[in-house]
């Protein structure tokens, strides 16, 4: 993290919104998440990343202009908030590493889809787990990851273990 800013009230309220349209499925928890009166912080990282802190724990995570992500560790609180896709056994150390989703690791046997568009933030789980291991934005809509059945598609990802997932609290 290399910079922490206070965000003004009216900057707050339009990222707060631009979460919750992006989230409909968050709806009715959503003041759990982000009450209104917590204290909320905006912080710059490495690689145009920023975070948003509520309350010295950083929720969701964007680069430069990108759409907002949820971090893991809010993921496993509210694992329906997002579509999920998972992969099959053998994409799992990969994805672990910050590899890319390639297509061949959602649609062979140990791998399924939720039909989504092309640029939807989705969970990705593994075959045989319950917790997302990582989140990250399809690069293809379901139907074309089907058909073409190759390349990336799922890119950006912020995974198990990785630096976000060890920030447990900014402060």
């Amino acid at each position: 993290v290399s910079g922490q800013n206070q965000v003004k009230s009216s900057v707050q309220r339009g990222i707060k919104q631009k979460i919750q349209e992006q989230y409909p499925r968050l709806e009715g928890v959503f003041k759990d998440i982000w009450p209104k009166d917590a204290n909320m912080v905006i912080a710059k990282c490495k690689d145009h990343i920023s975070l948003v802190v509520i309350e010295k724990v950083p929720l969701f995570w964007q680069e430069r202009d990108g759409p907002w992500l949820p971090t893991i560790r809010l993921l496993h609180k509210y694992p329906s908030m997002m579509p999920k896709m998972q992969v099959d056994k053998g994409a799992i150390k990969f994805v672990l590493r910050g590899a890319s989703i390639m297509c061949p690791g959602l649609t062979s046997a140990g791998g399924a889809m939720e039909d989504v568009p092309e640029g939807a933030c989705v969970q990705v789980t593994a075959e045989g787990t319950e917790h997302a291991c990582a989140v990250g934005i399809a690069t293809m809509s379901t139907e074309a990851i089907r058909n073409v059945n190759k390349g990336i598609c799922i890119d950006k990802i912020h995974y198990l273990d990785d630096g976000l997932w060890k920030l447990c609290e900014l402060n």
